[in-house]
């Protein structure tokens, strides 16, 4: 594939090259199952789905591994102030993630492991990291690294140790674990038991009973299921640092390669905060399909670039709405004139895509350089059903639903069918769509002709008819005003 991902370490584009040619092995740090998800938590699940299904159609076999972090210092608080075991609170937020991913149409990780499950992985590298004299214990049942002793600390995020005030999330920090550090930049890979804390989630170890510290897992986890060097690490820019650069350290103590690129998705805002639960600005999955399918929902989150914030507000989805309309109207009408292109004929190759289309996305994932190429297809669709163009319409079905299929969105797909698909048949619904469809392809020419007295008559028409049309860069949308 001639696929560039911006590297987050270099903060520059680079080629993608497999360790094993034609094999891409890749992390996603996955949930912390503390709560329920909301958008902002789904963000990279989607955007990361986008790329994994992007490298299957060049032909690439991928080993996709998405932790769950089931321990840790805020589900044992959640958990203990609800007054549920801190395992069943944990496996209770687990199933929710697992069905919004599904409600999404994610594509499921080759496996998910989870934190608690890799213990004996986790000691095994803290004694490793001791052993290479990267880490030490203070002989309380703690046990740190050592930043002083890994020259390249700070590389990830091009930050100066001596600039640093702490290399911890600030959720992870107390008193108690900080107490016994040389250095408070240095971080927490093994935390020893707290008394008030359920003995289920503590575990013998030679530094005496306790648990992980946060970083360790995801080190530990990468290594066992994709070896000592994989391809790409991803997760959200709010990751990068501490978790990102320590599981860097980490690794790169115990004398491993570790991740060749790092690839980071933006957060999702609201008035130009991250969204998050401290904030009180979640939304949350479950609520807002309820007024909105899920493929709008998904399709607001797929169709900017990953490295772009998405700034959440009451236009979301509606302008979300309207875009999926369009495209699942399109494949439902053309389904009803010609017939279903079966789904074994929709995974195009890229060499069998628009030129472009598969050049924005090798460009780091250019979303929406690709769905404007998309955009153009669906508007030659519309007017080969127009002219009742069999012939025309088969083909930029095809064409839309396969490039649509790249970001999960393949209005006929088993996913989203329901609703979109066979519900044609002279239906009101689609009847008005085509009518007005046909008006805004047949406006569309008269502008491009500078006909504009023409262009503005069929505007008026259809706002006569209550139909509101919107100009915008990827051409004209409407809706019932």
């Amino acid at each position: 594939m001639a696929l560039h991902l911006h590297d987050s370490k270099t903060a520059r584009l680079q080629p993608l090259e497999p360790v094993i040619p034609g094999h891409v092995g890749i992390y996603l740090c996955g949930a912390t199952v503390q709560g329920s998800p909301h958008v902002g938590h789904l963000r990279s699940a989607v955007a990361f789905d986008a790329l994994i299904r992007w490298l299957r159609r060049g032909g690439m076999e991928v080993t996709y591994i998405r932790n769950i972090t089931d321990i840790d210092d805020k589900i044992l608080a959640k958990s203990a102030q609800a007054g549920s075991p801190w395992w069943a609170w944990a496996s209770r937020f687990e199933r929710e993630f697992d069905a919004a991913y599904r409600t999404l149409g994610v594509l499921p990780p080759t496996f998910e492991p989870r934190a608690t499950a890799h213990i004996p992985d986790q000691i095994a590298l803290v004694q490793r990291l001791i052993d290479r004299d990267h880490a030490y214990e203070d002989g309380r049942g703690n046990v740190y690294f050592d930043v002083h002793s890994q020259p390249d600390y700070g590389s990830l995020t091009r930050q100066r140790l001596v600039d640093m005030r702490t290399t911890e999330d600030d959720a992870q920090i107390d008193a108690t674990v900080e107490a016994g550090k040389r250095d408070p930049r240095d971080f927490a890979l093994w935390k020893s038991a707290k008394a008030g804390e359920p003995e289920t989630a503590q575990w013998e170890s030679p530094w005496g009973r306790g648990r992980p510290g946060w970083h360790l897992e995801c080190s530990a986890m990468s290594r066992r299921y994709l070896g000592e060097t994989f391809d790409i690490h991803g997760g959200g820019i709010d990751l990068r640092f501490p978790h990102h650069e320590n599981e860097q350290a980490q690794s790169h103590g115990a004398g491993w390669d570790f991740a060749r690129l790092w690839v980071h998705n933006a957060w999702v805002t609201t008035k130009g905060e991250k969204m998050s639960k401290s904030l009180g600005n979640t939304l949350s999955v479950e609520t807002l399909t309820r007024d909105f399918p899920p493929a709008v929902l998904r399709w607001a989150l797929s169709t900017v670039h990953h490295r772009s914030a998405i700034e959440w507000g009451p236009q979301t989805l509606p302008d979300a709405a309207l875009a999926w309309e369009r495209f699942s109207g399109f494949v439902a009408r053309a389904i009803d004139l010609v017939g279903e292109v079966p789904a074994e004929e929709i995974a195009l190759a890229p060499e069998e895509l628009p030129e472009r289309f598969s050049a924005a996305m090798d460009d780091d994932l250019n979303v929406a350089g690709a769905l404007a190429v998309a955009h153009e297809h669906l508007r030659a669709g519309n007017t080969a059903l127009a002219a009742g163009d069999e012939e025309g319409v088969r083909r930029e079905q095809l064409l839309v639903r396969s490039m649509l299929d790249v970001l999960g969105l393949d209005p006929a797909s088993a996913q989203w069918r329901e609703g979109t698909v066979g519900q044609g048949g002279g239906g009101e619904h689609e009847a008005l769509a085509a009518l007005v469809e046909a008006v805004v392809e047949e406006r569309a020419q008269a502008r491009a002709d500078r006909d504009w007295t023409r262009a503005d008559a069929l505007r008026d028409r259809l706002g006569a008819a209550g139909v509101v049309l919107e100009d915008g860069k990827d051409g004209a949308t409407w809706h019932l005003g």
